[in-house]
C-alpha cells in the first residue's frame, strides 16, 4: 500500500475518527485538498465498509469558475458511482446583508449546508480536508486577532459541527503538509481545480499564506511549520488542563476564587461567559476577574458582574444618562440632508473612481452598497462596539472614546450612524469604519459630510 494511504488509515484508526461500516459525508470543493481526500478515502472504504456520500457547496463567488468546480466534483462522483449532493448560495450578498466578512459568511453557509445534508441522510460524520499548512495559517491568523491559549490550539482531528453538535467533523489530512498532498495527487493523476482567489491578498488569511509565512520561512525560521505545530500541541495540552481545573472549581467552588491562579481565574470567568452566551474577549474577562462586584455594561440592555464567590450574574440595566433620541433616514435619490443632535448632515452618491478621494475635516467616504438605503442616526449607547479603519477587531466605543481623550460629558452628545443590520459605519469624531471603507471592488461611494451648528 502507498505510504500516504498507510499514514491516512493509521491516523483514522489511531484517533478513532471513523469506525467500520459507517456512512461518511465528504465535503469536496473541487480543489487540491478535498479532491485528494475524496480519492484517498476510496481505497480503505471497501475494506472498512465506509459508504461515501459526496457534498459540494457552490459559494457563487467566482461566476463560471464556481460552476466549473461543481461540475468537476459532480462528474468525478458519478464516475465512481457515488451519491452526490450540491448546494449553493450567494455568499457575497449574504455577507453584505449580515454585515460580516465574506470568509465568515462562506463558512457559516457551508457548515449549515453540510449539517442539513448530514441530518437528511442520517450521517453522523463529515470529513473535511484541512491539513497541517492550514493549522500554521490559522495559528498566525489567531495570533493577529489576539486569541488566547484555547484559540491557539488550532483545529482538532475531530470536533462537533458548529451548527449541530450531534454531527462530528473529522480532519483525516491534518497530519499531512500541502507538499505531501500535492505529490500524492500528481502521482495518482487526481484532477482538481485551482481557486484563483487563493492568490488574492484581499483576505487576511491569504496575506498570511502568500506574504508573511514565506518571509518568516526564508529570513527567520526555515523549520517554521514544525515549530508552530509543536507549539500548538504544547499550548493545546496546557489549555485543556487549565479548562479541566476551571470546570472542577466551578463544581466545588473551593478554594476561594481570590486564591486561584490568574490563569484559572480567567478560564473560570471565560467558561461562565460562554454559558451565558456572552462573547469572552480579554478585556471583559479582565474587568470581571479583578475587582468583585464591579458591574460591566455588555449591551444597551444588560450588564454583568462577578460576586466574591466567583459566580457571574447577568442583569438588565437602565440606560439613565444616555440620550435615547434617534432618527431613521432613507438615503433615496442622488443626495439629501438631515439635522440631528445639533449637527447638519448631508450625503450624496457617486461612482467610485480610481483616484483616491481627497480627505478633509467633516467629510468621509463609504462603500454605498455596504451602508445600504436605510440608516439610523442616534447617540452612543452602553455596549456599542465599533471597528475604526486599521483596527483588527471591533472595540467598545467607551474604550475608543477614552483612548481618544473624549470627555465623558461630550461623548454622550456625539452622533452615531448605523446601517440596516445594526453595524455602526460612522461615529462623529472617530475614524471611519473598517467594514464600510472603499475597496477596489466598490462600485458606488457614499460621500458623507457633517458640521455642528457652532462650527
Amino acid at each position: 500500500m502507498n505510504e500516504f494511504l498507510q499514514r491516512l488509515e493509521i491516523n483514522i484508526q489511531s484517533r478513532s475518527l471513523l469506525p467500520p461500516d459507517r456512512k461518511i459525508l465528504v465535503a469536496v470543493s473541487g480543489g487540491l485538498d478535498s479532491m485528494t481526500l475524496f480519492h484517498a478515502l476510496q481505497e480503505p472504504a471497501g475494506r472498512r465498509g465506509w459508504k461515501i456520500v459526496v457534498a459540494h457547496f457552490n459559494h457563487q463567488l467566482r461566476g463560471r469558475g464556481s460552476d466549473a468546480d461543481e461540475k468537476l466534483v459532480r462528474k468525478t462522483a458519478a464516475g465512481l458511482g457515488l451519491p452526490f449532493v450540491a448546494g449553493r448560495a450567494d455568499v457575497k450578498q449574504f455577507a453584505a446583508r449580515a454585515k460580516i466578512s465574506i470568509e465568515m459568511a462562506a463558512r457559516k453557509l457551508r457548515h449549515e449546508f453540510l449539517a442539513r445534508i448530514a441530518v437528511k441522510r442520517k450521517i453522523s460524520t463529515v470529513a473535511l480536508a484541512h491539513h497541517a499548512d492550514d493549522q500554521v495559517e490559522l495559528f498566525f491568523l489567531r495570533v493577529l486577532r489576539g486569541a488566547g491559549g484555547a484559540g491557539l490550539t488550532g483545529m482538532k482531528w475531530r470536533s462537533p459541527s458548529p451548527v449541530n453538535p450531534r454531527i462530528r467533523l473529522i480532519r483525516p489530512l491534518l497530519g499531512f503538509s500541502k507538499t505531501e498532498i500535492l505529490a500524492f495527487a500528481r502521482a495518482n493523476r487526481i484532477p482538481f481545480r485551482e481557486d484563483a482567489t487563493n492568490g488574492s491578498n484581499d483576505f487576511l488569511r491569504n496575506r498570511i499564506r502568500n506574504e508573511l509565512l514565506p518571509l518568516l520561512r526564508k529570513n527567520y525560521q526555515p523549520g517554521l511549520d514544525k515549530t508552530v505545530l509543536r507549539l500548538m500541541e504544547i499550548v493545546g495540552a496546557e489549555s485543556e488542563a487549565m479548562g479541566r481545573l476551571a470546570e472542577d472549581w466551578l463544581e466545588r467552588r473551593r478554594p476561594a476564587f481570590a486564591k486561584l491562579s490568574v490563569a484559572v481565574q480567567r478560564r473560570v470567568v471565560q467558561l461562565q461567559l460562554e454559558q451565558l452566551n456572552v462573547g469572552a474577549d480579554f478585556d471583559l474577562v479582565e474587568q470581571l476577574r479583578e475587582p468583585a462586584g464591579k458591574c460591566v455594561s455588555i449591551s444597551s440592555r444588560f450588564s454583568i458582574s462577578r460576586g466574591p464567590n466567583g459566580a457571574l450574574k447577568l442583569r438588565e440595566q437602565q440606560s439613565a444618562g444616555f440620550d435615547a433620541d434617534e432618527l431613521p433616514v432613507i438615503l433615496r435619490g442622488r443626495a439629501g440632508d438631515a439635522e440631528f443632535g445639533g449637527a447638519f448632515l448631508s450625503w450624496r452618491f457617486e461612482l467610485n473612481k480610481k483616484n483616491r478621494p481627497a480627505q478633509k475635516s467633516g467629510r468621509e467616504f463609504f462603500d454605498a452598497d455596504k451602508v445600504g438605503g436605510r440608516i439610523l442616526l442616534r447617540h452612543w449607547r452602553p455596549g456599542d462596539r465599533f471597528q475604526p479603519v486599521g483596527l483588527g477587531a471591533a472595540a467598545k466605543l467607551q474604550d475608543l472614546f477614552t483612548n481618544a481623550k473624549i470627555s465623558r460629558d461630550w461623548r454622550r452628545n456625539l452622533i452615531v450612524a448605523a446601517a440596516p443590520g445594526g453595524g455602526i459605519f460612522w461615529v462623529e469624531g472617530l475614524r471611519m469604519a473598517e467594514n464600510f471603507k472603499l475597496t477596489p471592488k466598490t462600485g458606488r461611494r457614499l460621500v458623507w459630510q457633517w458640521r455642528r451648528r457652532n462650527y
